[in-house]
């Protein structure tokens, strides 16, 4: 429930809600879940946790290599029109749209505030940093999570410029992303209050490590148009 109870008054005039959902396989069965085991996480503070379950793989993946950091892109699965008719009885419509799931992993432990500065600062750094080239890998690890996020989003509105709206309205952003070995399940909700007058495999013979074991970023987004649909970052897996 984004709006806790006792929230809507009889000063409240209307209420606006927007809401995303998403849910996705991965395009292969790159992961088994018997191969998940639990390994150490590195925090930005120096610290770390015990017990964080990851996944493996030893597929060749879509990896690319940058100053500082690494890209992953998990793609996945698209419903095609063979998908379709053979599923007519559940009216699914043909999307020709297909989704990846990147992750933006830096180099130090603690590199991330100066990549998520650079992803946020930099323009066109995400279209930059897409193009990730199939090879094996040596080491590879990503956690699994889940994790929530509740803000209220007024002051970030306010600071784009919208501050005539945000003055009379109360806005509050509340999301849930969770990755494991099937795939994505991720939402998203806005909702604002306004009161009267009160976001063919080939094989290099280089192996590529992708060791996720220290704070990254991650996105989700249409491959076509670059169109991105969910952002985040983990700082700690199991922190929910």
């Amino acid at each position: 429930m984004i709006l806790p109870p006792g929230s809507v008054s009889s000063g409240t005039s209307l209420i606006f809600a927007n809401a995303l959902y998403f849910k996705a396989t991965w395009n292969d069965t790159y992961f088994n879940a018997s191969k998940t085991k639990e390994h150490e996480f590195h925090l930005l503070n120096g610290d770390s946790v015990k017990g964080v379950p990851f996944m493996t793989s030893k597929y060749c993946h879509s990896i690319g290599t940058f100053d500082g950091f690494k890209v992953l892109r998990l793609p996945f699965m698209k419903y095609d029109h063979d998908d379709l008719l053979k599923d007519r009885s559940r009216n699914r419509k043909y999307d020709p749209r297909q989704f990846s799931m990147f992750w933006l992993l830096p180099d130090a432990t603690d590199g991330l505030p100066a990549l998520a500065e650079r992803v946020c600062s930099e323009s066109g750094f995400l279209d930059r940093h897409r193009s990730c080239g199939s090879v094996r890998v040596g080491d590879f690890l990503i956690p699994k999570f889940k994790i929530s996020s509740r803000f209220g989003a007024s002051g970030v509105l306010k600071k784009m410029g919208l501050g005539d709206v945000c003055n009379s309205m109360e806005i509050v952003h509340e999301s849930v992303i969770e990755v494991d070995e099937n795939g994505t399940t991720a939402a998203a909700a806005t909702c604002g209050q306004l009161y009267c007058s009160l976001g063919e495999h080939y094989e290099p013979e280089e192996k590529v490590d992708f060791v996720a074991d220290h704070p990254f970023m991650f996105l989700i987004s249409e491959n076509m148009t670059g169109t991105v649909l969910f952002m985040g970052q983990v700082l700690n897996p199991l922190a929910g």
